[in-house]
This record gives C-alpha cells, structure tokens and sequence, in this order.
C-alpha cells in the first residue's frame, strides 16, 4: 500500500512538471532565453505555478483526485510569470 502510495505520488509530481514544461518552455523561448538562464527561468515558472494552483486547491477545498486534476488543470492553464 505504501508503495502505491509513493508511486501514485511520482506519478502526479511528473504530470504536473510535464503539463507547466510547455507553457513554461515556450515563455522562455519567447524571451530567447538559453542554457543556465532557460533552465532557471523554467524552474521558477513551474515552481510558482504549482505553488499557485495547490493554494487555489487548498481554498476550494479539495483532496485525492479532485484536488490532483483540479491542479493539473490549473498548472495547464496558467501563464508564466512574466
């Protein structure tokens, strides 16, 4: 059970790095950023994104599923940080 737990975890982690990378990515690009300062940027964008929507997650109350598609969605969804 434990280790489903920790699996199911990763797994959620990934997605949501994988769903910010494009929206992130493109920004970086967009600013003709490259090497150090492309992998930095991209880092904070995700980094404040995810950190955004598990706050709106937290506020709507949500958990389990709900709260990991919900935030999945909204990392999808939101803009980078300019």
């Amino acid at each position: 059970m434990k280790k489903s737990l920790v699996a199911l975890s990763l797994v959620a982690f990934v997605s949501l790095s994988h769903a910010a990378d494009s929206a992130c990515m493109q920004a970086a690009k967009d600013k003709k950023l490259a090497g150090a300062a492309q992998k930095s940027f991209v880092k904070k964008c995700e980094s404040e994104a995810k950190a955004k929507c598990e706050m709106q997650a937290s506020d709507k109350k949500l958990a389990g599923a709900a709260r990991t598609s919900s935030v999945k969605k909204c990392v999808r969804e939101t803009a980078p940080a300019s």
